[in-house]
């Protein structure tokens, strides 16, 4: 696609000159390629979600240590340390132990109820020191042990960060560099060109779409042969979801970069649209812990949207048509984020 002189069309030329300008970037790389697999590496390793993990029960020491200790330590269910008793409440603070056992007769337990690892460290601590001092069970359950694929932490994990990463490199590197440009009295002389509008601000899009491959096949290649994370779905419903995730995502950062002046303008209101996604819309944790009235305003956020249809296909095997009401979401998004763009931007 050339003009009379022989040149690449515009879009294709400001495509161009958007990929090259990402490449001599080498932070900009860092943090798109590199840093949500360090991310998920390290948070893997805290959360293996393998085996059964033991919960760790301090004993403070004096009088009847020995014998806790020895009873604690029978239980392969328990991890036993001692601790002295100026030091229990920072330990327990600290997430260092679970439970802290103080001897005596009976054994005191001191624990956060409020945490569920440690309602559940009371309870196998308390099981070992009952069965130690000659409990015995009237009957025995059968276990049924069933590790479904994708329960692990760090399976859950990761559709989140893949939609985290989407929306941070969305915004910041398309409505960064517009802002930069401006700042920089660049966007002045591309007015004096015959480029329209909608041809300058799509050429941030489509740049965005050609690094997409990549920064998604990096990530959930590195959990799914470093970690085993299950990937159930089709490669190319995946493909597809993060391609209307970018372009939501994308068509956000045009928006807020259309009228900002500033660096720092534009940081901000980048800033504050991220930040009740990455509280709300479940990257870390469940966004079902939050009240019930604030369900449906959670479920219109993109990021929300990105990351259950992410998590639908690669843990559920959803198909392209089980994802409608997220695809929904994120097109919206889309579509009424690059309009109001083309609308209201300016080249001062």
């Amino acid at each position: 696609m050339t003009d009379r002189g022989g040149a690449l069309h515009p879009l294709v030329e400001l495509t161009l000159a958007r990929f090259r300008t990402f490449l001599r970037e080498p932070e900009a790389v860092f943090w798109t390629f590199a840093f949500p697999i360090l991310l998920a590496f390290g948070l893997g390793l805290a959360f293996p979600g393998h085996g059964d993990q033991p919960v760790p029960v301090g004993v403070v020491t004096g009088p009847g240590e020995a014998r806790v200790v020895d009873a604690l330590r029978r239980s392969r269910a328990v991890a036993v340390r001692t601790i002295e008793a100026g030091e229990a409440d920072r330990a327990l603070r600290d997430g260092v132990v679970q439970l802290v056992v103080v001897p005596g007769s009976p054994p005191a337990y001191r624990f956060d109820p409020t945490r569920a690892e440690s309602r559940l460290a009371r309870l196998v601590a308390d099981e070992a020191l009952q069965r130690a001092s000659g409990r015995q069970d009237r009957w025995l359950a059968r276990d049924e042990r069933v590790v479904a694929p994708g329960s692990r932490y760090i399976d859950w994990l990761v559709p989140g960060l893949l939609g985290m990463n989407i929306m941070g490199t969305g915004l910041w590197s398309v409505g960064f560099a517009i802002v930069d440009a401006r700042t920089k009295k660049l966007l002045k002389r591309l007015l004096a060109t015959p480029m329209r509008r909608g041809e300058y601000l799509l050429s941030f899009l489509l740049a965005r779409l050609v690094f997409l491959a990549l920064e998604v096949g990096a990530l959930v290649g590195f959990a799914h042969f470093v970690f085993g994370m299950p990937i159930e779905g089709s490669l190319i419903t995946l493909s597809a979801v993060a391609l209307v995730g970018a372009l939501s995502f994308g068509g956000l950062g045009l928006l807020l970069a259309s009228r900002a002046r500033t660096i720092e303008a534009v940081s901000g209101l980048m800033n504050a649209s991220m930040m009740p996604m990455w509280i709300l819309s479940g990257v870390f944790f469940s966004s079902a812990n939050f009240p019930g009235p604030l369900q449906p305003f959670i479920h219109a956020l993109p990021l929300t949207a990105l990351n259950d249809a992410f998590r639908a296909v690669m843990l559920d095997g959803a198909s392209v048509l089980a994802l409608g009401p997220q695809a929904l979401v994120l097109a919206l998004w889309a579509f009424v984020c690059y309009a109001l763009a083309l609308k209201i931007f300016r080249w001062n």
